[in-house]
């Protein structure tokens, strides 16, 4: 159930930068919108987080959590923002999902 929480918390990372990426494109009032959008995944997030690392070691859930919110605004980045996919950053996001398996594998 941790890991379960963990991906979670890490999914609520994506849309806390997601957020941060509309309230750039957006002025006025909809960008405040995002803004609080953001808070709002920000504080999901970390509650999430915390319950997660009752029973995963923090070394592995942080790790876990980041690489997940990496992996996942990169992706955002590149699919919705139409950010460059080049070979290197391809590449190092392979190698980043790699780590995370990794991780996951390793851990008790």
């Amino acid at each position: 159930m941790n890991w379960i929480l963990l991906v979670i918390a890490g999914l609520f990372e994506v849309a806390f930068a997601f957020c941060l990426g509309k309230a750039k494109e957006t002025s006025g009032t909809t960008m405040w919108f995002w803004y609080a959008g953001f808070m709002l995944c920000l504080t999901i997030s970390m509650v999430l987080l915390v319950k997660a690392t009752k029973e995963i070691p923090i070394g592995t859930a942080y790790a876990v959590w980041t690489g997940i919110g990496a992996l996942g605004s990169v992706l955002v980045g590149i699919l919705i923002f139409k950010e460059p996919a080049t070979f290197w950053r391809v590449f190092f996001i392979s190698t980043l999902i790699l780590s995370i398996v990794g991780l996951k594998i390793v851990s008790k």
